[in-house]
């Protein structure tokens, strides 16, 4: 059965239908409203009675559709069998499967990356891919829309980024690898490789600076900003902190849930749900926050009691202070490089640190932090240096007490 549906961006109705194995949408310039809605549903259960008794004319009801012809070269093309024989598949119009295809990934998905997904579709994939077939999206289009991408330019008069074009990508990279499993294709992404991104530099406090910031910043807000100094916790994770997920006898920080986009959701990943050692500069901290916001369900709150909103924490707080300190201005996740710096420095196994950070392996630690090591340790070689003095020094000077004798 058809249906009669409206156009988001343009209010405007159109007529949504399957004939000879496909779906089909016919736009209309009918505004949405009962009156037209009414008129247009009647013409569609006529359309549906046609279609079913067989005597459905394309041209008699759409004149002016680009769908007329392609059914007109139909009745002349090759019947299905001979289709299949020589590999023409079937299949359904884009847009038809990124619904099925969201319909059933979005319960693993959290809130917030259904957003993400949800506007990538609509801003920039479908209005592009909508009307074409799966089966029918070639890997030159697939380039195509990617490099017009790259020259869409902002208000500001920017290009999108690598990154972002990168995050464009993955929903229809999903939904065409989707399509070609189950309509046995081969999927016009193969070979199609991530733009390149450049790698962001990480820009950790010197532990001066750390000082600096705690003796300066706002007194509610001291032990907020030295738990995340001194924990490595993510802000979403600090600010979803309760005090049920703090073990005092333990000495452990719970990392169970983070608050996002103004709800609790679970942690990034598997890595991430963890216990964090408190040192004694932590524990003492949380012991005084227990005496403010003890009573309550959250460590870290407002005056009502509700969790931490991230964009007021910046711009109320953190940015002021590093202004009025004249540091560089730096992104509240710098406390987390911190932590790992600093413990890097003063010499934590690295497989504890990444425990801390909730990283499963340490591959993390080496490629974006070691280049910190060597200048706020000295392991800069000199260890390598003082073992080759103790082995060969003594040999040297062994050789030299012979000849002396000699």
């Amino acid at each position: 059965m058809g249906s009669i549906r409206v156009r988001k961006e343009t209010g405007k109705l159109f007529f949504d239908f399957r004939f000879q194995n496909k779906r089909l949408r016919e736009q209309t310039l009918v505004d949405d409203t009962p009156a037209n809605r009414r008129k247009l549903e009647e013409m569609m259960k006529r359309i549906d009675a046609e279609i079913t008794l067989g005597t459905f004319d394309y041209q008699k009801h759409f004149p002016g559709s680009k769908n007329v012809q392609k059914f007109e070269a139909a009745e002349q093309a090759p019947t299905n069998r001979a289709r299949v024989a020589a590999n023409e598949i079937t299949t359904p119009l884009f847009e038809e499967f990124a619904e099925t295809w969201f319909s059933e990934m979005k319960i693993q998905w959290r809130t917030t990356y259904i957003e993400a997904v949800t506007i990538n579709l609509n801003k920039h994939i479908l209005p592009v891919f909508r009307d074409k077939e799966v089966g029918c999206i070639r890997k030159a289009d697939i380039l195509a829309f990617r490099s017009e991408l790259a020259k869409v330019t902002n208000q500001k008069g920017k290009t999108i980024a690598p990154a972002t074009i990168n995050k464009i990508m993955v929903p229809l990279r999903m939904i065409l690898n989707e399509a070609a499993n189950r309509f046995d294709f081969s999927s016009p992404y193969a070979g199609i490789k991530s733009l390149s991104v450049p790698r962001t530099d990480v820009s950790p406090f010197s532990i001066e600076e750390v000082r600096l910031i705690l003796q300066k910043v706002r007194p509610d807000f001291k032990n907020y900003f030295l738990l995340r100094f001194f924990t490595a916790m993510r802000t979403s994770e600090i600010n979803g902190l309760t005090w049920k997920n703090v073990d005092f006898d333990r000495m452990q920080i719970l990392v169970r849930q983070a608050y996002v986009a103004g709800e609790f959701v679970y942690t990034k990943n598997d890595g991430s749900f963890r216990s964090i050692d408190m040192s004694k500069l932590v524990y003492d901290a949380l012991k005084e926050q227990l005496e403010v916001t003890g009573k309550g369900e959250m460590v870290f709150c407002n005056t009502v009691g509700k969790p931490l909103y991230h964009k007021n924490v910046s711009e109320r707080v953190w940015y002021p202070l590093l202004r009025h300190l004249g540091l560089e201005r730096r992104t509240p996740y710098q406390t987390r490089h911190t932590a790992a710096t600093l413990w890097l420095a003063s010499g934590e196994s690295p497989e504890w640190i990444a425990r801390q950070m909730g990283h499963t392996t340490t591959e993390m630690l080496f490629r974006v932090y070691s280049r910190y090591v060597p200048n706020l340790t000295r392991k800069d070689g000199s260890a390598m240096e003082r073992l080759l003095l103790q082995q060969f020094e003594p040999a040297k000077k062994t050789e030299l007490e012979v000849s002396e004798n000699d």
